[in-house]
């Protein structure tokens, strides 16, 4: 018997030293968690037995318990590197079209050559669904979960319709009289101000749009236009009035008056002047003003910004252009990528387009140390484990996500040293003990 105990001991100790050993080597794994071998002893008895005076049988091994205690962050120049910081795993697939979900702690993910998300070993980082402009999430269910792509353009162009603009206008200027010296573009003399913005047609092509301010009266101004050099008519819509005198070559602009407060001089219950339109179907002076096959496009001129909160004003200040948006797009090139605490993943685009392109799923379990390790620093569940709980980053019991930051093995390893010391004392005592005992018989055998 004490030679099954003796035994049972040197296994024991063994355990310990293959699990420290295991600890330390993996000591620069991101994502690893370490594992205490946990023992009991052995007692076997019956009601026949002298309970007060059984010995016991040994010791066996009850469990290698992973720890899921939080690893240090480390921080990295990749932004699609990612950290939980708190509980929760991430949720890869081997598979575009697979359900087979496995789990880890281990964000060193980067892109494949389809643009997707994945890790060392190719599996693919799974995310919530979301709206591509607002990021707001459609689902938290993990079977609504798919692969996380990054295209590195922002889709097909989007030609301009319309365009917001709010100015204030220098009320101290003199006026120029539109009959004596009409407006000229390339004449400086002839307007007080102008702007500039970049619009684009239905193929993504960049064209200039400036605008150019003329005050007339004590409180009434023209706006004229160019495209690309090219003078257009300015044309109002609704009640809006065009400009009293038309430019040097002809062509109109609009006209707006303001108040002797600086206010837009309006009609009961609007809020600022009426827009204007802008029609590049036609010619201009120096042949079309969409001559690359682009489709023909009228484009809206909003004297506010795209809320309706900001408007145009004089008063006696420089000028000064306080909005100017416009609602059109180019082919686009990713610029940068984006990753919150909750996980939304944010794309930028050299157009200055940004889209919301997923939110990394996050999953908890009721009890972590009932996975099943399968190696790569991954888990699956198991039925000690329970199912896993899905959820957003940074709510709830969920971790929060870290960007460009890894999370680092949760190794003590000046511990780990320790403990394999410990682990060696042990195995030579137990090995002593073996020892005694084969000693102790060698003396029964030789007994004559």
């Amino acid at each position: 018997m004490s030679f099954n105990i003796a035994l049972s001991g040197i296994n024991a100790s063994q355990k310990d030293l293959d699990t420290t050993a295991n600890n330390i080597s993996n000591v620069k794994t991101t994502g690893f968690k370490q594992s205490r071998a946990e023992f009991a002893d052995v007692y076997a008895s019956s009601i026949f037995n002298a309970g007060n005076t059984k010995v016991g049988d040994g010791v066996l091994t009850s469990s290698v318990a992973q720890q899921f205690s939080q690893g240090t962050l480390e921080f990295t120049d990749n932004s699609l590197d990612m950290a939980i910081s708190g509980n929760g795993f991430f949720a890869t697939t081997d598979g575009l079209g697979s359900r087979d979900l496995t789990y880890t702690r281990s964000g060193a993910f980067k892109l494949n050559d389809d643009k997707f998300i994945v890790d060392n070993q190719g599996n693919y980082l799974q995310g919530y669904q979301v709206d591509r402009n607002s990021g707001a999430t459609t689902s938290t269910s993990l079977a609504t979960t798919q692969p996380i792509r990054i295209p590195d353009v922002a889709g097909a162009p989007q030609s301009t319709n319309n365009i917001y603009t709010a100015f204030n206008v220098d009320a101290r200027l003199t006026p120029i009289d539109g009959t004596a010296t009409p407006f000229d573009p390339n004449t400086a003399t002839t307007y007080h101000s102008s702007t500039s913005a970049t619009v684009y047609d239905s193929l993504g092509e960049s064209h200039v749009l400036s605008t150019y301010y003329v005050k007339r009266g004590q409180n009434d101004w023209d706006v004229y236009a160019t495209f690309d050099g090219q003078e257009i008519d300015l044309a109002p819509t609704g009640s809006g009035s065009a400009s009293a005198t038309n430019s040097v070559n002809g062509f109109s602009g609009l006209n707006v008056q303001f108040l002797g407060n600086g206010e837009p001089d309006l009609p009961a219950g609007q809020t600022t002047f009426d827009p204007g339109t802008l029609d590049l179907a036609g010619a201009g002076p120096s042949g079309p003003y969409l001559d690359n096959g682009a489709d023909p496009q009228t484009i809206q001129f909003n004297f506010q910004d795209q809320t309706g909160t900001t408007t145009p004003t004089q008063f006696a200040s420089d000028f000064e252009v306080t909005t100017l948006d416009q609602d059109g797009t180019t082919v686009g090139r990713l610029t940068n990528v984006d990753i919150g605490k909750d996980g939304l993943i944010a794309a930028t685009y050299s157009n200055g387009d940004v889209q919301y392109l997923g939110q990394v799923s996050v999953v908890r379990f009721a009890n972590e140390q009932g996975l099943t390790q399968i190696g790569g620093t991954k888990w699956r569940q198991s039925i000690d484990s329970g199912e896993p709980l899905a959820g957003e980053a940074n709510s709830g019991t969920f971790g929060a996500i870290e960007a460009s930051a890894l999370e680092n093995s949760n190794v003590n390893l000046t511990k780990e040293l320790v403990d394999l010391i410990t682990a060696q004392r042990n195995f030579q005592a137990n090995s002593r003990s073996l020892e005694v005992n084969n000693t102790i018989n060698q003396a029964i055998l030789q007994i004559r």
